[in-house]
């Protein structure tokens, strides 16, 4: 049986939240289904959000997204033109094939440079996983920190 979770809040430009996910077994994967960020005051002041969910804390925040790298599930971006053209929709690319069954870090930074916290919303959708499902997330995860 599969059911939703929400997580929700709000971060200054250039932090990290840990969503503590992971369960005592692993037995229960999560899959991203939204994600979704906006300023704090949208329509007030130039900026170009960028959010990242990861996989593992990221020493590295800032607005360079690297399709490559092993630990990134989720990309979002927010434009905000101050008054003129308003908040532009979300462009947003969730790796959605990938079942974590271990925390999850997401940052926001500004790519103008901009210093005003940002919200976010992160839909997660949760699965029952055996035990073989269960070993292999977690050997995946461990390889990716290899890396």
């Amino acid at each position: 049986m599969s059911k939703k979770l929400s997580y929700k809040g709000m971060l200054a430009v250039g932090e990290e939240d840990r969503i503590r996910l992971r369960t005592l077994k692993g037995k229960v994967g999560y899959k991203i289904t939204k994600f979704q960020i906006i300023g704090n005051v949208p329509g007030t002041a130039n900026s170009e959000y960028v959010g990242k969910i990861t996989k593992y804390s990221d020493s590295n925040i800032g607005p360079t997204i690297d399709f490559t790298d092993g630990k990134l599930l989720a990309a979002v971006y927010n434009s905000d033109s101050n008054g003129w053209g308003g908040n532009l929709p979300d462009s947003a690319v969730i790796f959605d094939n990938e079942i974590v069954n271990q925390d999850i870090f997401v940052n926001i930074s500004d790519a103008s440079g901009g210093t005003n916290p940002c919200n976010y919303f992160i839909e997660l959708e949760t699965s029952s996983l055996d035990d073989l499902e269960s070993t292999m997330i977690t050997l995946k995860s461990l390889r990716t920190i290899a890396k």
